[in-house]
């Protein structure tokens, strides 16, 4: 079905971010408006999108294609690059999330007054990139939009970030990067290795294709494939399919991110600001387990259930290790940041399960994970905001002086630590129960996780009776500098806090949309 609505999404943000950009300077109040006007119109689309969406269809809709680049590789090949783009439930819930922290992170950007035409380019361009991953149907496609993320991300920090901003940005650069160069490799040696065959008045020709839909086909791969599964080739001596699915592993676990390719993820949330961390912890790390579901899953099967065991391993090292370096911060922005790389761990050990209740709780975490990461991130910067300051020992008592804000906090850190009918609970909760239920992995890996709950609890009510229990009490300086949530902080935090409670009471919201695509992904 060629209708359209799925290009419109990528391509309004592309539009509104050139408008702004040949504004003259005269206009740079408008240019938050413009933003945050395409972000209304994208609702009004998606809207569209999922009410013509079939939730019993479990394959792509929407489907718009187009041919792109055909490169003839002699008389009897052809390589084709096409523009496919669709929506299954898996990429559905992706853009739904991705929109909703997109308006979130637009309305806390009102805030920014510096270089503002650049800023709000830069931010739609983001978004368009973004959008772009999660519709492509072909690796080509995806691998363009995944690259240019990162164009705008690496200048939102290093222009709009904090005093160690250039090194924060070149780190989350190098780190992205040399995951993307991996993710090349695969998609240069997967799309040799399948073929899609037609007839001409001539010939037979060999079309090599990017399209999802054949690499992840393993009945398409060339018997004389270094891929092959009937005979497997090797690549330094391993097996060669074991070698592009490591590559994928670790090119998707940098962007996730897992321990121990982790560490740019805490500069970069420090020195960013605000409304670009909502956005980095909202949607970008989702990018990663996005990937592994759909691209190192859906391609290496085998694999995943052959090195099951190292991935949840991978998943729970990254839940204890993150959560006791978050028990271990002063500072309010690098406890959640590392409390991210703890939540996303929940991840792995959901996709290491192989079973339709861990790739739901996978995908279930991630998106509430992107709700309250960004609720979390916009607490942190309603005290920066304030104080320029966010040394967790220099406030106490905060209640007293903002009890609204207070309501808000207690939502987003008994989220996050798993509160029933708050969402984190369901993510965490049909995770570890996946895994117990699996047969690849061991039942060390959920135990030890549950401990991952219990640590997040600890840092988490700490911080909270720390900052906001007992007797008002902060530095002298900020004694005037901390009033309640203003009405754009209500309507951000509001929106957030309603969705945590919506998913966490009915979670079906999100997977009577996702059931059917996951069990057709196992299958």
């Amino acid at each position: 079905m060629q209708s359209g609505l799925i290009s419109t999404l990528i391509l309004l943000p592309i539009f509104a971010s050139v408008l702004i950009l040949v504004l003259p300077d005269s206009y740079k109040a408008s240019y938050k408006w413009i933003s945050l006007l395409t972000l209304i119109f994208m609702f009004i689309n998606l809207g569209t999108l999922i009410k013509g969406f079939d939730i019993k269809v479990p394959n792509y809709q929407f489907l718009e294609h187009f041919e792109w680049i055909r490169l003839s590789l002699g008389n009897t090949a052809i390589l084709s690059i096409d523009y496919i783009v669709g929506v299954d439930g898996l990429s559905l819930s992706m853009i739904v999330l991705t929109i909703f922290v997109f308006f979130i992170a637009n309305i806390s950007s009102f805030g920014i007054e510096k270089k503002e035409k650049a800023y709000f380019s830069l931010f739609l361009l983001l978004l368009a990139s973004v959008i772009g991953c999660f519709v492509a149907v072909d690796f080509f496609l995806f691998f363009i939009f995944f690259e240019f993320m990162l164009l705008p991300m690496y200048f939102l920090i290093g222009i709009w970030g904090g005093p160690n901003k250039q090194y924060a940005s070149l780190k989350f650069i190098i780190y992205t990067l040399v995951g993307s160069v991996m993710i090349l490799v695969v998609m240069i040696a997967l799309s040799m290795s399948n073929t899609d065959q037609f007839f001409t008045n001539e010939y037979k020709k060999l079309v090599y294709s990017f399209d999802f839909r054949l690499l992840s086909d393993a009945g398409n791969l060339l018997s004389n494939s270094i891929l092959s599964i009937d005979k497997p080739a090797t690549i330094f001596g391993l097996d060669a399919r074991g070698f592009m699915f490591f590559l994928l592993f670790i090119g998707f676990g940098i962007k996730l991110p897992m321990v121990p390719f982790h560490t740019w993820l805490p500069d970069a949330h420090v020195e960013a600001p605000t409304p670009i961390s909502v956005v980095l912890a909202g949607i970008l790390l989702k990018i990663g387990g996005y990937g592994m579901i759909r691209i190192g899953y859906g391609f290496f099967p085998d694999e995943f259930q052959k090195f099951a065991i190292l991935i949840g391993a991978v998943g729970l090292v990254s839940i204890l290790y993150g959560g006791l370096n978050a028990l271990a911060q002063k500072d309010l922005k690098k406890l959640i940041a590392y409390s991210s790389v703890s939540h996303m761990g929940f991840v792995l050990v959901g996709i290491a399960a192989l079973n339709k209740e861990g790739f739901n709780g996978a995908v279930f975490q991630m998106f509430s994970h992107g709700i309250l990461a960004s609720m979390l991130f916009l607490v942190a910067g309603v005290i920066y905001e304030r104080t320029k300051n966010r040394e967790i020992s220099n406030f106490q008592g905060l209640a007293n002086k903002m009890p609204i804000f207070t309501v808000a906090v207690a939502i987003a850190f008994f989220g996050s630590l798993g509160l029933p009918s708050l969402s984190g609970f369901i993510g965490e909760f049909f995770t570890l129960f996946a895994a117990f239920q699996s047969g690849p992995i061991p039942k060390i890996i959920p135990i030890m996780g549950v401990l991952g709950i219990v640590i997040s609890a600890v840092y988490l009510l700490w911080t909270f009776q720390k900052m906001f229990f007992g007797e008002f009490r902060t530095l002298p300086d900020f004694e005037n500098k901390l009033p309640d949530l203003n009405q754009r902080e209500f309507l951000m935090l509001g929106i957030l806090a309603v969705l945590t409670i919506l998913l966490g009471v009915f979670p079906n919201l999100l997977f009577d949309y996702l059931n059917p695509t996951i069990n057709y992904i196992l299958r």
